[in-house]
Formats: structure tokens, sequence, C-alpha cells
């Protein structure tokens, strides 16, 4: 039976996910209306999950996941009361400070998407409750694992990222690494809630060095910044250009990661590193695959350091993974690929 502790200030909000919620597999196995509460309930009461929200008073929810985060550590679904720019900021300041995934709390009415909030929901919280997570995220290695060597010679242009549950903190972690004088382009496909893909762009833009912006239709990679696929698009590159089509969904998802995968696999694979971060299913690891037969380098996250090791394992079983690293070890693998001169 997976547990769960609801923490929203609005009882008509507890109300509506209490009854989304239990039965079944999941229970509720308490609700708190303010920060302090959650804080003290996940302590004495260990549930499998917590949903969270971010606004409350006494303490509010960011507060709350760094005291659970820092005593108990527990996985933790943040709902975001609007998509305004503030409530989807807090919502990263969140998952920054250890909350695994985001979703846009339910209308109070659930009128027009509440069957379909409520699905989702659930397979949310199962998948999060199996989550393994611990105060400190990423173990240092004493030294990174060499960098797999260049098929060519020469040095790719082209830095493509796909990842999943848990993969917006790791994508962070990338991002951030890299200096603005970075000499590639970089794309990015992340699985996130409908209507937070322009929040997780503004977040990637603010805290690292490099431009990052949501991918418009026509738009050429440019070295130095980096493109984030937009809402129910998915993103494909075709000669430096950026194609964004409303076909439809590939491994259950759009945007998927496996179409820019295989677009460039078709006619950039020699110059793309590809990296597949964490998450669920096994979206990317066929077009990873296509990078690293067609002469591409690619890079698959390890399962000691996934939230989820679903789509990495994944890809290391079909033979995708030129490279299997500790997230914290693919940053200087990155830099050593990237500054690889050609001969």
């Amino acid at each position: 039976m997976i547990r769960v502790l609801i923490a929203d200030d609005s009882s008509l909000v507890r109300a509506i996910l209490k009854d989304i919620l239990a039965g079944g597999d999941i229970t509720v196995a308490a609700e708190a209306a303010n920060g302090r509460e959650a804080v003290e309930l996940t302590a004495l009461l260990r549930p499998d999950l917590v949903v969270m929200d971010i606004v409350m008073p006494v303490m509010d929810g960011l507060t709350a996941i760094g005291e659970i985060m820092t005593c108990c550590p527990t996985p933790i679904l943040v709902l975001s009361g609007t998509l305004a720019d503030r409530d989807v900021d807090l919502a990263f300041a969140a998952i920054k400070a250890g909350a695994l995934d985001v979703m846009e709390k339910p209308a109070e009415n659930l009128i027009g998407s509440g069957v379909s909030f409520a699905e989702k929901l659930r397979t949310t919280v199962r998948m999060l409750a199996r989550v393994k997570v611990i105060r400190h995220h990423q173990r240092r290695r004493k030294e990174p694992a060499p960098p797999p060597s260049s098929p060519t010679g020469g040095r790719p242009s082209i830095l493509a990222i796909g990842a999943s549950t848990g993969g917006p903190k790791a994508v962070m972690s990338i991002v951030k690494s890299l200096p603005p004088d970075f000499p590639a382009a970089v794309c990015i496909v992340q699985h996130i809630a409908s209507g937070f893909a322009r929040g997780f762009t503004q977040w990637l833009d603010r805290e690292s060095s490099l431009t990052v912006r949501l991918a418009r239709e026509g738009d050429h990679l440019t070295p130095g910044e980096a493109l984030v696929a937009p809402d129910d698009r998915h993103m494909t590159v075709v000669g430096g250009t950026v194609h964004l089509l409303d076909t439809p969904p590939v491994n259950c998802c759009r945007p998927s990661i496996d179409p820019l995968f295989c677009s460039l696999a078709e006619a950039h694979a020699e110059e793309v590193v590809g990296v597949l971060l964490t998450g669920m299913g096994r979206d990317g690891a066929r077009g990873l695959k296509q990078i690293r037969e067609r002469g591409g380098m690619t890079i698959v996250q390890d399962e000691a350091s996934s939230v989820i090791f679903g789509m990495p394992r994944a890809a290391i079983a079909l033979d995708a993974a030129g490279r299997v690293a500790a997230l914290d070890a693919i940053p200087p693998l990155i830099a050593e690929l990237f500054s690889q001169q050609g001969g």
C-alpha cells in the first residue's frame, strides 16, 4: 500500500486530492494545512510520498521541502497553484530543493480535465513513491571517468540531452556547468507536465550562463545557445534547422526524446554528443542507439545517480551507451569531448 501525505492550506483541495487518491493501492495517511504540519507529520508517519502545495501559511512549501529533505528525506510531488510566472518559479525552486516532480494543481471543480488529471496524478504518485531519495543526491567521484573517444577524431558541435522523471534538476546540473562560450549548440527534451516547459526554460536560463529559450519553428542551431522543446510538440533538427511537429506521441510522450535523437542521427550523427538521463520507460534509447551506430558519441546516466533508471537501462540494453556515468561525472565528460581539437 502506498501511503501519501497531502499538504495544502485549502480544505477543498485536500478533499479533492483525497477523493482522487484514496482507494486501490493508495491510501492518504494524513493531511497537513501548512508547511510546519507537513514537516512534523512526515517525520512522524514516514509516508511514501508527500503531495505538497507551495504557498501555505505558518511555513511555506519551499521551506518545508528543505526541512523534510534534511531531517527525513521523502519523495515529494509539488502542485503549483497556477502557471503564472511566480508560481512556476517557486515550483522549480522546490525541485532545486529536492522535490522530484511538479504538476498544476487541479481546478476546484475539476470541470473539463478532472478525469485526465486524476489518472495522471495516480500514475505519478505510484511512480514517485518507489523512488529512494537521500539527503545528498550526488556522490563526488575522486576522478571523473575518461571521456569516450570521438570516432572521427574531430570536435562535436551539438549536445543533445533527453530526460524525464527527476530530469529537471539533472538537466540543470549539466547546463549550469557549460561556459558562456560553449562551442556547440544544445538541444533539450524534458518530459514535464503540460504548461511547465516555459517555466523550466526560464529557470535554466536564469541559473546558467548560456542563453536558454524555447525552440521555435525554423530556428537555427547556434553555438552557446540551448533550445528546449516546447509543450506538446516534438522537436527535430534537419540541416541545422529546428522543426516542431504535432505528429502523434512517441513512447506515449509529446515531446518525445526519440524524434530529436533520430533526426540528429540521420543528418548530424558524427557532430553529436547524445546524453540520456533519468526517467521511466524507454524514450530516447532507440534514437541514442542510432546516434552511436552512425558515429556519434553517447552518454547514459548510471543507476546510482538516477531518480528512475528506466530510460538509461533501456539504452544500455540496446547497446546505445558509449559511456555510463554518474550524473556528477557527466559535465567533465562533456567538457573533454567539446574541447577536443579536430585532426
